[in-house]
């Protein structure tokens, strides 16, 4: 009566919908699948998830399971595990926002048995929360206000595992597709990752101790590491809960601990993100609002290939870019500061910046990714007007006045300029003079032209 479950980008015990319900129908075989094709487009994502998985054999081990680690396409792996174990059914999370379902209920049934597909432990359910017409919110401020007031379910415990008469075949913990992906980078993304459910709960409960009330101000400084609770990525790979994470914080603010508010309300975009691309799963591809696919975005051009690569001549936009690349992070400001600089200052089609943004991030979230572009390009459904044009010299004095973020990318000899150096490719030469940058305030002025020919 055996049963898999697929830990499909959930790479955790505790609140684990699919994991629970598993564990209620028999013995069960724990399943990761390391897609090759996912490797290609998200390397550093790829790379995030595999480092996780040493922690979670660990865990599963001292309950007396394991992991099993399949490589191949989802679809066909599934049915092939399947037939190895004569399992009667196969548990695991919707793919959106980071892949589709399409296909594995008939490749799953095909091998003879069922496939369950559970909401992610995300606050709300999809669709839950709603304006009082009955119809999904467009804008993020009254989606906060109505989540506020919601009921956020409890998180679920580790369920008890029970182990199968015979353990299937295992591929080993390694992804070696991600580290070809990932080339020179993987060695030092990985002196900055934190992997494992077990340190995403350490991480958490540190800093709900430090987090106080100036917590919205210092989120916004770059050089302040201790600022904000560097969960992005164990929430994108599933080692915590949002559920988790929110009622931590409820009992942290309970207690008297400032600043849990504004974090409360961080957390609402990432389901604010998944509602919009719940309504319009085609939301990284196509502009939210339609005519603004009619606009005139630049292509990729050797500017954007700068930008990429973090010689654009902008010191605060480099840094980002380098900071990126190096450690697959980037600080929030910097990013909507970057993103901002590709899509004004060199009129470039913000699928390009997506599209590099899914390749680097170690935090990448499909709905959160093309939300905050879209968001950036004033295409999306609450996105900053067109008009909006962040000046990142102005930025720089307001959240890096002393340097120190800049400094530590940009002048050589530096921490970050040295990982920097030691990830990107050779071909790059990163001691190359940067692109002459773009007239700041030309730039500016070509983008709010072209705007207004635009709404004409």
């Amino acid at each position: 009566m055996t049963v898999i479950c697929w830990f499909r980008r959930v790479l955790r015990l505790d609140d684990h919908p699919a994991l629970v319900a598993a564990a209620q129908e028999g013995p069960v075989i724990p399943l990761v699948i390391l897609d090759p094709l996912e490797a290609r487009a998200n390397p550093a994502s790829a790379q995030r998830q595999a480092m996780a998985l040493p922690d979670l054999d660990a865990s599963l081990r001292r309950l007396g399971s394991r992991l099993i680690v399949r490589r191949g396409d989802p679809g066909a792996v599934l049915a092939q595990v399947v037939r190895d174990t004569g399992a009667r059914a196969v548990h695991t999370t919707q793919g959106m926002p980071f892949a589709s379902d399409d296909g594995l209920d008939r490749a799953v049934e095909q091998a003879g048995t069922r496939l369950h597909l559970h909401p992610p432990a995300d606050l709300v359910p999809r669709g839950s929360v709603l304006t009082g017409s009955g119809t999904r919110f467009k804008v993020f401020t009254p989606f906060w206000r109505a989540l506020r007031k919601s009921h956020i379910a409890d998180p679920l415990p580790v369920p008890r595992l029970s182990a199968p008469d015979a353990w299937p075949n295992s591929d080993g913990l390694d992804w070696p597709e991600a580290r070809a992906a990932m080339n020179r980078g993987w060695d030092v993304m990985a002196r900055h990752v934190r992997a494992g459910e077990s340190a995403a709960h350490d991480r958490l409960d540190a800093f709900l101790e430090r987090v106080d009330a100036r917590y919205a101000e210092r989120r916004d400084i770059p050089a302040d590491g201790d600022a904000t609770s560097g969960l992005s990525d164990a929430l994108a790979v599933g080692e915590i809960s949002a559920r988790r994470l929110w009622h931590k914080a409820m009992n942290a603010q309970h207690h008297g601990r400032g600043g849990v508010e504004d974090l409360l309300r961080e957390l609402a975009w990432r389901d604010f993100a998944r509602e919009l691309f719940d309504a319009m799963p085609d939301m990284d591809r196509t502009c939210w609002r339609p005519e603004w696919n009619d606009f005139s975005w630049r292509g990729d051009s050797d500017e954007a290939q700068a930008w990429r690569q973090g010689r654009t001549g902008v010191a605060m936009v480099d840094a980002g870019m380098r900071e990126m690349f190096a450690i697959g992070r980037m600080h929030n400001r910097l990013r909507m500061i970057a993103a901002s600089y590709l899509v004004k200052h060199l009129m470039t089609d913000w699928r390009i910046g997506l599209d590099w943004f899914a390749c680097c991030l170690t935090d990448w979230d499909a709905a959160s990714n093309a939300m905050n572009w879209q968001w950036v390009a004033g295409c999306g459904p609450d996105a900053s007007p067109f008009f909006r044009v962040f000046n990142p010299d102005t930025q720089a004095a307001k959240f890096d006045g002393a340097r120190r973020y800049r400094d530590t990318w940009l002048v050589a000899g530096g921490a970050g300029a040295r990982d920097f150096a030691a990830a990107a490719p050779l071909s790059w030469g990163v001691d190359a003079r940067p692109v002459p940058p773009a007239d700041l305030d030309r730039g500016r002025q070509r983008a709010l032209d072209a705007y207004a020919a635009f709404r004409r």
